[in-house]
């Protein structure tokens, strides 16, 4: 009897929540793409380049590797290139990393989005969807090294500065995402 009580309450509660705060809508996206533009732009005029989360994890795991083999990474040309400051803390891309993951948390709190659960398809495990999570991520780490940039570098700033490169892989970056949904289409149906 106590658990159906609780179980009752529990279900007011959120049903209040739903109702006193309730979901707010998706951006228009070209109203979001105008923004996203407008602070590409801002970047190369205060920054003086544009922007990038690739490169802000570069800087850290080459600062980490300093602090633990300083050796290797002075002898090391890719850490080199990020070992400019000897603090994390001094490159802008990290803070601009920081700023979209505590931006996003905080929006998605104003718009009463911020929810635990693991998106999925019914006929996948949420483990199996972990997993396929975890391994897209680490594909996506390893390919934004291969082409110099991940897709805030080579398609945001690359793609604004009309780069042939960005280009070609913001092509392959759809090309492949439409290959892949059609092969992993099973799972989400």
């Amino acid at each position: 009897m106590v658990e159906e009580n609780q179980f009752r309450s529990e279900e007011s509660t959120k049903a209040f929540h739903k109702e006193k705060f309730p979901e707010q809508p998706y951006w228009n996206p070209y109203i979001a793409g105008i923004g996203l533009g407008l602070v590409l732009l801002s970047a190369f005029v205060l920054m003086g380049r544009g922007l990038g989360a690739s490169g802000a994890i570069s800087t850290i795991v080459a600062t980490g590797v300093a602090k633990i083999a300083p050796n290797h990474a002075q002898s090391n040309e890719f850490y080199q290139n990020y070992l400019t400051n000897e603090n994390p803390l001094k490159d802008w891309l990290v803070f601009e990393v920081l700023g979209v993951l505590f931006g996003g948390f905080i929006s998605g709190i104003f718009a009463n989005r911020v929810k635990f659960k693991i998106v999925k398809g019914p006929r996948i495990t949420n483990s199996t969807r972990m997993i396929f999570a975890v391994l897209g991520g680490i594909m996506m780490g390893f390919g934004a090294k291969l082409a110099g940039g991940c897709t805030s570098g080579q398609a945001l700033t690359g793609g604004a500065l009309l780069n042939l490169g960005s280009w070609a892989f913001m092509l392959s970056v759809f090309a492949g995402g439409y290959l892949i949904a059609y092969l992993f289409r099973r799972f989400w149906l």
